[in-house]
């Protein structure tokens, strides 16, 4: 039997030895363990919440018509035999089709997808963006049936009338807390109906394991929310059933219902019931666990959020260094980003350098690609980064590497600077980068990817100091451009311009006693000092820039990086020079209303 991944079950435990087999492979026990349940659940649930909303939604809607089968064959055959108990046999018969062809149902995702977040490889929004897909399928394939069923081509008038008879049974003769309790009992039988279902070994027991189950919600006079939604549909074509009678006093309490029973009663249940050792297994163990915040409110979920590989634990952390994230593509090709991070950082107390190499890894890896390729994975980007170990020789500064496979590039550089915490992360921005096809249009990217440090993203065009222009308005971005200057002015002697736009020739003199005391404040009181009268900032950096051999400008309005990502870069200087450019940004403290209803604004 093949688990979700495609791997042997029996291929599994002949590899793991904690598994209670014997190495040799000889044996196999007859049942699984809880842990081992838990394990095929997770690495199940880790494939659907990583799915397309296409792919879910369709999956769904294809197990939310199937179950128009359930209603079919149940509402059918009770005005040929006169029995209820007749018509039920036939009521699991959509729910076969469903759980066997692997579609999607809500009710069945009340169990896996929940305990990849209790493991904390999935976050609440996930978990929540997963069941608003798999419900709106299921619940738009069952109104496609129950229009199809309505028409009158399908159920003879008998039929029909007993079908708007159980319809209106559950709306008007139940009351809503029946309806919830008798909810939680069919969504307690799901959810245990999934857990027994990954227990099973062959196609016959789980046949019988889903019909067997799905035999009590008609014979228990429970309620299932799909089948209660089909049913409530096809009486508000039929009947005189309103959509807002049919949520309330129907479809909702149901819904709760199977979920609290699934959740609840089965799944936390099941979770705590396995050891603390249920993912010590060699499919899970590169995998890092989420962080609070990113369980609470992060975007993405399982192995598309977290790296394949990270050796970042293998380096051994000095907390007295002031240390400079340098986030790389290609290690041949980006040696001089790394360099101006070791200039840097050898103008700093215990300054030192970490270079990560993010290997952009594709979506759809599989578990097995991933094990076996692991380890050249990591020998070769280790051999890669062995020169760049080297560049910080000359700086006399520490350069320590590590290595990120991941579908993710440019999370992973927010989420390496949360982790390390360093003071400055250096990167490079250039059209054929992996990072340069990040987008910012999704909000919860907005809400959540607040900076972690002061950010340096380098235009590289030679990287030439020699002679530095800085265009300033204040700030903290202009000083956080003071600091690299200051820094590249000690370290490689550049000689550095400072200038600043004013309106008119009538601010001129408030300019130049701007310029003066913000050179300073900021120890670059031997700089030269250009004050430009145009008002026009872009022409008059473009212009100073003839002469120079490097611009480092800092961030204004919506910040640096989300420009970047969203192809708006700081007034089109990056594109309008010919010198390398360093951005500057330092991280704001923009509150949640800000950020949602904002002009975008940053404070300075």
């Amino acid at each position: 039997m093949a688990d979700p991944s495609g791997r042997s079950v029996s291929e599994d435990f002949h590899e793991e030895p904690g598994n209670g087999v014997p190495e040799s492979g000889e044996v196999v026990p007859d049942r699984f363990s809880s842990d081992q349940v838990f394990q095929r659940i997770v690495a199940d649930a880790e494939h659907e919440v990583t799915s397309g909303a296409r792919e879910l939604f369709f999956s769904a809607l294809a197990g939310g018509f199937a179950i128009t089968i359930t209603l079919l064959m149940y509402v059918a055959l009770y005005p040929k035999t006169d029995s209820e108990v007749v018509g039920a046999l036939l009521y699991p018969l959509g729910f076969i089709y469903i759980i066997l062809g692997g579609y999607q149902l809500y009710t069945e995702n009340t169990l896996p997808p929940v305990a990849l977040t209790l493991e904390r490889l999935a976050s609440v929004p996930a978990l929540f963006r997963h069941w608003g897909i798999v419900a709106a399928g299921n619940f738009a394939g069952g109104a496609i049936g129950a229009l199809v069923l309505s028409t009158g081509f399908v159920l003879e008038p008998a039929a029909m009338d007993y079908a708007l008879e159980v319809a209106r049974h559950g709306v008007y003769d139940v009351s809503r807390w029946e309806l919830f309790f008798k909810g939680v009992f069919a969504g307690l039988i799901v959810a245990g109906l999934v857990w027994v279902d990954f227990a099973a070994r062959d196609t016959v027991s789980r046949l019988l394991i889903v019909y067997l189950a799905f035999l009590t919600i008609p014979l228990g006079d429970l309620f299932h929310v799909v089948v209660s939604f089909t049913e409530a549909t096809l009486l508000m074509i039929r009947g005189d059933l309103g959509l807002l009678l049919a949520l309330t006093d129907f479809v909702i309490p149901v819904g709760l219902g199977n979920t609290i029973g699934g959740v609840v009663l089965v799944t936390v249940v099941n979770y705590y019931q396995t050891s603390e050792r249920r993912l010590e297994s060699v499919r899970f163990e590169d995998v890092r666990r989420l962080s609070f915040r990113e369980w609470l409110v992060g975007g993405l979920a399982g192995r598309s959020y977290v790296p394949m590989v990270d050796t970042l634990e293998n380096i051994v952390r000095d907390p007295e260094s002031s240390r400079i994230l340098v986030p790389i593509a290609n290690p041949r090709t980006e040696s001089d980003i790394v360099a101006l991070a070791c200039a840097l950082a050898s103008n700093r107390e215990a300054g030192m350098v970490h270079a990560v190499h993010i290997v952009q890894a594709p979506k759809e890896l599989t578990l097995e690609a991933e094990g076996e390729g692991r380890e050249q994975i990591i020998s070769e980007s280790e051999r890669l980064m062995a020169d760049v170990e080297a560049i910080g020789e000359p700086y006399d500064v520490e350069v320590e590497t590590s290595t990120i496979v991941s579908p993710r590039s440019f999370e992973e550089v927010f989420d390496r600077a949360r982790r390390m915490n360093p003071d400055l992360v250096v990167m490079g921005w250039s059209e054929d980068q992996l990072w340069s096809s990040a987008r910012a249009e999704r909000p919860i990217e907005e809400l959540t990817n607040r900076l972690p440090c002061d950010f340096l993203v380098v235009k590289d065009r030679g990287m030439d100091y020699s002679r530095i222009l800085l265009p300033t308005a204040g700030g903290p971005d202009s000083e956080l451009s003071a600091d690299v200057a200051r820094a590249l002015q000690a370290t490689v002697d550049a000689e550095i311009e400072l200038l600043h736009v004013v309106d008119g020739p009538h601010q001129r003199e408030a300019g130049e006693a701007f310029l003066r005391e913000w050179a300073a404040d900021n120890g670059l009181e031997d700089a030269a000092r250009v004050v430009d009268d145009s008002g026009d900032v872009e022409d008059a950096i473009c212009r100073e820039a003839a002469d120079s051999t490097m611009v480092l400008i800092g961030a204004t309005e919506q910040g640096l990086l989300s420009r970047l990502v969203s192809d708006s870069l700081h007034f089109n200087v990056v594109d309008d020079v010919d010198t390398s450019v360093l951005l500057a940004e330092r991280p704001t403290d923009r509150s949640i209303s800000e950020r949602l209803f904002g002009s975008g604004r940053r404070e300075q």
